[in-house]
């Protein structure tokens, strides 16, 4: 049975539906019917520039406001997390779960927070390379981006190298205990991730994209909007 059918079309500007899990594009996609009656899906290219992270859109647009972000620091037996809402941003809280039950806390408190977006550290070295624990980070961050999606929410990941220095320093300057270092090292290392995503306006991000594509329309159309937080004037 016929189910795909390349359309000659200009390469630049259309491709097949077959789209990697990691990208920097969105698609948008039209069904057209070939000769024999069947669809085939045809993809446009949407720039991520197009569907820009919060850090981006408020660089573009300062009062704007709105797009809560959940920033992540994936362990292998602990996650932190940390929350930015406006110009505001705090660790949260960790996390000491693993596998499904991790991913479905870290979707409960999405809900919980509002948020749309979620932050998440990918380990690289020193020389900017990926390192064993980035391809463990990235299947976590597919898993997550499928849910988020369903909801409108996008999935980037950020260069976290480093933010587990930077936390320390941070929790040695403001005088915390070496246990209370210890307890909320995690927590304050995934707020570090959204402070260097932040400080680079979201331009060194990478999107994670599900390869279904009613997924990928669903992060087109976004998040519902929230009536308690936006007028109807707006």
């Amino acid at each position: 049975m016929l189910t795909k059918q390349v359309v000659p079309l200009p390469p630049q500007k259309l491709s097949l539906s077959c789209s990697p899990l990691n990208v920097t594009k969105i698609p948008s996609f039209v069904n057209l019917k070939n000769g024999y009656g069947h669809s085939c899906s045809i993809v446009n290219a949407i720039t991520l520039d197009e569907l820009p992270p919060n850090a981006i859109r408020r660089k573009r647009e300062p009062q704007w406001r709105g797009g809560f972000s959940l920033g992540l620091d994936l362990g292998l037996a602990r996650t932190g997390l940390a929350l930015s809402k406006g110009f505001s941003i705090r660790p949260l809280t960790v996390l000491e779960l693993r596998g499904q039950k991790l991913e479905v806390q870290i979707i409960n408190i999405a809900e919980q927070e509002e948020v749309d977006e979620f932050i998440i550290g990918l380990p690289k070295s020193a020389d900017g390379k990926e390192t064993p624990q980035s391809n463990k980070v990235r299947s976590v961050a597919g898993r997550l981006a499928v849910q988020a999606a369903e909801r409108g929410w996008r999935v980037y990941l950020q260069d976290e190298h480093g933010t587990t220095s930077d936390a320390i320093d941070r929790m040695i300057n403001m005088g915390l205990s070496k246990s209370s270092q210890k307890k909320k090292l995690d927590a304050y290392a995934a707020m570090m991730v959204l402070e260097r995503y932040f400080s680079t306006s979201g331009q060194s991000t990478e999107l994670v994209l599900p390869k279904n594509l009613e997924l990928q329309a669903k992060l087109q159309r976004g998040p519902p909007k929230d009536v308690d937080f936006f007028s109807d004037e707006d």
